[in-house]
């Protein structure tokens, strides 16, 4: 797909919408394993809950990667750079790999302080544990495949990603109920299916790469590792790894006011909260992905007027999207939280949290298209700023005062709100003085 010169409205809808398809399923794989889980009790549904940030810090660390390695492959792809781009993909599945066992062995030392961090209960503990111990094995597979994807995706393939998750889904509604009725496991078995999957995926993904245009008919055996490509990659990866390791903390940081605040019913609530939102927010995901590599492509090629118009044009598709949604969740949140449970406190605890956090979608547009673009733009730094700022930094200062003010959990609901837009109004302010300053060097 030529990026550079195409109609940009076909390029957003040939990138975006099977990258959107296949979050959809991707949420829906995750949704299949809370279903499932409440068969085990609510307190594995605590479990998997707090499990969620210690399972993000892993994909982060992947997808990070592979979202560095895009930006700078689709930079090649537009400076008509092939070789370089063929030897960042080669660099880029080492670090995969590596990264991938450095996560197993962190993960598995440590897996237990985490939860005790959250201030999970016993029974929530161990059954977390179980689930993170098995995805923490099967690591590698999770990093690699997001580098395969980051692969794919700067040369403007997000089909094949779909179909990976949509042949997920599939296969976790079968062994998900295997696990837990016919083996009669716990999370562990919920953990174990996903791994599984993850490692089929590495094999399909690995021989889909190497059929890539970039790839094909290319040497694609084992060398010796660029020092400055891996310098690149991780210049460009690691910010959007710690920017999105920022979520997960963020997330620590939520389960503990909300521990506090509502137990163990206010945490399952959330869990399902969030996993009912990602359904909401698989536009962005997908506007995500054209953003970047359009905006990549285009960089490499100096077009810098395409850039803008990429800007304006995913922004906007974003923000009708997520207005349709905020409109839509009042009338479907009861249908939705009767699939996973039927605890009348647990949903309580979701309506609540829907009723404000809805006025937060278009915050994540503008959040997650400034930092596409930026990422094409090589300026993926400030991401991280923005990360500490709107998970850690914001959160510890404002909870407590709004959980007073307002007198229980509505304050930690009414604080997501406030934080997020800020967050998305500085990334703004910092897009444009970029662009701007990109602009005025092109001229001089």
């Amino acid at each position: 797909m030529d990026l550079v010169n195409e109609n940009l409205n076909t390029c957003i809808k040939k990138i975006a919408i099977p990258s959107s398809i296949g979050f959809l399923f991707n949420t829906l794989f995750n949704i299949t394993d809370t279903y499932f889980t409440g068969f085990i009790s609510v307190k594995a549904l605590a479990g998997l809950s707090l499990s969620f940030p210690v399972f993000f810090i892993l994909i982060s660390l992947g997808s990070g990667m592979g979202m560095g390695l895009s930006a700078l492959i689709s930079n090649a792809i537009g400076e008509k750079d092939k070789d370089k781009g063929i030897e960042l993909a080669k660099d880029g599945i080492l670090i995969g790999i590596l990264t991938g066992l450095f996560i197993s062995v962190i993960g598995l030392k440590f897996n237990r302080q985490l939860f005790l961090l959250m201030g999970a209960g016993e029974k929530e503990l161990l059954l977390g544990m179980e689930y993170t111990k098995w995805i923490f094995i099967g690591a590698v597979f999770f990093c690699l495949n997001s580098i395969f994807n980051g692969i794919l995706v700067a040369q403007g393939n997000t089909k094949v990603y779909r179909n990976f998750l949509i042949i997920g889904f599939l296969a976790n509604v079968v062994l998900d109920p295997f696990f837990i009725f016919v083996l009669k496991t716990t999370t562990d078995g919920v953990a174990i299916a996903t791994v599984l999957i993850q490692l089929v995926g590495s094999v399909y993904l690995y021989f889909k790469v190497k059929k890539s245009p970039l790839i094909l008919k290319q040497n694609y055996n084992i060398k010796i590792p660029s020092i400055k490509n891996i310098k690149d990659i991780l210049n460009q990866g690691l910010p959007a790894s710690f920017n999105m390791m920022t979520i997960a903390v963020g997330v620590f940081v939520i389960n503990h006011y909300i521990q506090k605040v509502g137990g163990s019913s206010a945490i399952a609530s959330y869990g399902i909260s969030t996993r009912i939102e990602q359904l909401i927010l698989l536009p962005a995901i997908g506007l995500n992905s054209a953003a970047l590599s359009i905006s990549g492509q285009s960089f490499g090629a100096k077009k810098f007027d395409r850039i803008k118009q990429v800007f304006i044009k995913t922004m906007f598709y974003g923000f009708v999207i997520m207005t349709i949604g905020m409109l839509s969740i009042s009338y479907l949140l009861p249908y939705l939280f009767s699939v996973f449970t039927k605890d009348l406190e647990v949903v309580e605890y979701g309506v609540s949290y829907f009723s404000i956090e809805k006025f937060t979608f278009n915050s994540y547009i503008l959040i997650n298209i400034c930092d596409a673009v930026l990422r094409g733009l090589k300026f993926p730094k400030f991401s991280i700023l923005i990360g500490i700022y709107r998970q850690f930094l914001m959160p510890i200062l404002c909870f407590p005062i709004l959980i007073k003010i307002f007198q229980g959990i509505q304050g930690i609901w009414i604080g997501i709100l406030i934080i997020n837009w800020s967050a998305g109004f500085l990334f703004l302010v910092y897009f444009i003085f970029v662009y701007k300053k990109i602009k005025e060097k092109r001229k001089s």
